[in-house]
């Protein structure tokens, strides 16, 4: 069964929470965007613990190390059966820093070249309601699960 971890930062604002999502780059993702936006995750590769991999592949994907305390939440299920750790952060960053690393990828298939993408090409802050719109569904409940833990 594969496993990934990742960190949903958020931030308190006048209006209520806000949460910082990113967009996963690539050629598979760029005319996707309602339902494609994730929290920065990545697959654990053993013998490293999940909240270990959460920190280091949301510093690969932010160019941000995170210091904690981290918010341990429920982990997830997302529908190709990928099982996701994960843990919130009280923090803010600008989203236009953001340097995400990159990764290789023969395109156009089956052409012997080989192009390099960014492993996310947008980041932001979101509200709840947006964030719900933007988000893999089965993430959802990551958000949900905060909110109860703040009030």
């Amino acid at each position: 069964m594969k496993q990934s971890a990742g960190i949903l930062l958020f931030r308190r604002i006048d209006r209520g929470i806000q949460f910082f999502l990113v967009h996963p780059g690539g050629p598979f993702f760029v005319r996707k965007d309602a339902g494609a936006w994730t929290i920065p995750k990545g697959e654990i590769i053993p013998p490293e613990n999940p909240l270990d991999t959460a920190i280091r592949e949301f510093e690969e994907e932010t160019g941000l190390c995170l210091p904690g305390p981290f918010i341990p939440l429920d982990a997830i299920v997302q529908k190709g059966g990928k099982y996701v750790f994960c843990w919130a952060m009280e923090g803010d960053l600008d989203p236009e820093k953001v340097v995400s690393n990159t990764f290789e990828l023969e395109w156009p298939p089956r052409s012997g070249k080989r192009v390099s993408f960014p492993e996310i090409d947008k980041s932001g802050w979101f509200t709840l309601p947006e964030a719900k719109q933007l988000i893999n569904e089965r993430q959802i409940s990551l958000l949900e699960q905060l909110i109860a833990f703040l009030d």
